[in-house]
């Protein structure tokens, strides 16, 4: 293959990662700091690009020049930032969970997949009081904060700016369609984090565990409708005619493991997570095929809780709600 012809094909696959409304001409012309024309120039292969220029496109797209090359490989590419005390804030984790989430809301045709192995990261906002004690815990217990250090949990302290991050996140959450594949499990870490701080007496007023059970429960009841419906809406309301899609099913089988999978415009963006906050996203399409491939396997082996299914949906919730009763006592 010709290196124009390796070089056309290389742009064209930018454009796919590009949202529809984004000029590529613009968008490379900005990174390359060259003139547009120029910028049309390297797109149609009529010159070339240097390897400063590829290596600075590489990088910024997050593309593997090796299947550009066909070098065969068991490698693959992934990009994210480390959440910690220094270098990466939780303000900025929740911004950046944001800014992915708009990026996938800025595509016409989207889908997200969820495979939780807890409550999924932007559920957890939906309630105000459980998205103050998850940014509490995750910094304390999760990302070992100093300032954190001998501190004690309340529902008062609430940051106006987790709280404003948060409500955004969940936002733009409830704009993308989304499929999320639970095991009655995925409650279970919520429970313990909870109880943990209890028994650890890290809780400065006790009624504050009360509050935060009757928030999870308030959590469970909205999901609950939001599968009945099959629609998303915000907390408390009703689902809007344009309401985004909320498919929900339950795997008996496996327990997941919070992995993400965007479907944008025909291509595919997986997150893996890791270090219980901390997500890393791969574009390439081998590693997402397969991932996809799995989803779709473990969809047809779970029992669909969103729209039909009453019966199954019901039990599901119940069941959840029957763990919660036994750690609460409520």
């Amino acid at each position: 293959m010709e290196a124009s012809t390796t070089q056309v094909l290389f742009f064209q696959h930018i454009k796919t990662l590009l949202p529809s409304h984004v000029s590529m001409v613009d968008a490379i012309a900005d990174l390359l700091e060259i003139s547009n024309d120029s910028a049309y120039r390297r797109i149609r292969g009529e010159k070339g690009v240097s390897l400063e220029e590829m290596q600075k496109l590489a990088s910024h797209y997050k593309i593997s020049i090796d299947q550009f090359l066909h070098i065969e490989t068991d490698s693959f590419i992934f990009s994210g930032k480390l959440a910690d005390s220094n270098n990466h804030t939780f303000v900025e984790w929740m911004e950046s969970v944001l800014k992915q989430g708009m990026f996938m809301n800025s595509f016409q045709n989207k889908h997200m997949y969820y495979l939780a192995k807890d409550l999924p990261v932007m559920q957890q906002f939906v309630i105000p009081e459980l998205l103050v004690f998850k940014s509490f815990f995750w910094r304390k217990s999760i990302l070992h904060f100093e300032d954190m250090r001998g501190v004690k949990f309340s529902l008062n302290n609430m940051d106006s700016v987790h709280m404003d991050l948060g409500k955004k996140i969940v936002e733009v959450y409830n704009q993308v369609p989304t499929t999320e594949i639970w095991n009655v499990e995925s409650i279970n870490s919520t429970i313990r984090q909870i109880e943990f701080y209890r028994e650890s007496n890290i809780f400065q007023d006790p009624d504050d565990v009360v509050e935060l059970y009757r928030a999870v429960y308030k959590l469970i009841d909205h999901l609950e409708k939001q599968a009945e419906l099959g629609l998303k809406f915000s907390l408390g309301g009703s689902p809007a005619n344009n309401a985004a899609a909320y498919n929900l099913f339950n795997n008996e089988l496996i327990l997941g493991d919070n992995t993400i999978l965007a479907e944008l415009d025909g291509n595919i963006v997986t997150f893996l997570n890791h270090s219980v906050i901390n997500f890393v996203a791969t574009r390439d399409k081998r590693f997402n095929t397969y991932i996809y491939d799995s989803l779709q396997n473990l969809i047809r082996k779970s029992t669909q809780l969103s729209k039909v299914g009453e019966k199954d949906r019901v039990r599901f919730f119940n069941r959840i709600r029957d763990k919660m009763k036994i750690a609460t006592r409520l």
